[in-house]
């Protein structure tokens, strides 16, 4: 018996739980199943339909009163005392806890020429029909995977009612390249030239510049307080257009450059 099912033997029903794998005797056989004697005071049923083998007619065709044999538990009722079991081990994922967008991982169990059946823990294998199985043309998808191979797929679509999981390699790749070039996008910080960086390096020494000496005219104008407001709004005036001036041919040069 699995240590993972089951460290100790369960000994009443409240014990139970759904997968656990137990080890009991047939006691009675009807024609819709068998009675097993699992050790907590209330038999399981084991239905002709969990008998391991498809389109069975008779149920002592596959199991005998008296026989000791491996089950497991499908449902459990404390309340109402009643226990289903199975010959077959149940899927590690239910389908209910199947979710379109998750990702699996699985091994290639079948091919055909539509594509790819893919076994991971499912009560059935996924498909990958072959236009799901990479960019770009697939001739066969024996290109892409070979049988028992293990790959990694999203689940793109759960239909519950016809029991079928469609898979995809393709959806996959395609969100692994956009994380890849956004990361490269993120990290590419634009590299300045030779000329772009002279021409910033004449921006910033020209704003630093002292200004030329006035005449002696124009400084005894500039000792007089209104005088030295005026020239300093010229002075502000004549740096600004000069700032604008230099930029505006940094911006060219860089659309002339790039362009």
């Amino acid at each position: 018996m699995s240590e993972e099912t089951m460290v100790a033997a369960p000994t009443s029903i409240a014990d139970l739980a759904v997968a656990m794998e137990l080890q009991g005797k047939v006691k009675r056989i009807e024609l819709f199943g068998a009675f097993v004697d699992v050790g907590v005071g209330v038999d399981g049923l084991l239905h002709i339909s969990q008998l391991g083998k498809p389109n069975v007619r008779n149920v002592e065709d596959v199991v005998k009163t008296g026989e000791t044999v491996t089950v497991y538990v499908l449902r459990v009722d404390p309340e109402a005392k009643r226990i289903a079991l199975s010959l077959e081990k149940p899927a590690l994922l239910s389908w209910d806890n199947i979710r379109e967008g998750e990702i699996v991982t699985g091994t290639v169990v079948r091919v055909e020429p539509f594509g790819v059946f893919i076994e991971f823990g499912a009560e059935r294998p996924g498909m990958i029909h072959v236009s799901e199985l990479a960019a770009g043309y697939v001739n066969s998808p024996e290109d892409v995977v070979k049988l028992n191979q293990e790959v990694q797929a999203q689940v793109i679509k759960v239909n519950r009612k016809k029991k079928r999981i469609d898979l995809s390699i393709k959806k996959l790749e395609e969100k692994d390249n956009a994380r890849a070039v956004a990361e490269v996008a993120a990290a590419d910080e634009p590299v300045m030239t030779a000329m772009e960086m002279a021409l910033r390096r004449a921006m910033q020494t020209n704003q630093d510049a002292p200004l030329p000496e006035r005449s002696d005219k124009l400084a005894g104008a500039i000792r007089r307080p209104m005088g030295e407001r005026s020239d300093r709004r010229r002075e502000g005036s004549r740096r600004d257009r000069e700032r604008e001036r230099l930029e505006d041919i940094f911006e060219r040069t860089l659309r002339g450059h790039k362009g």
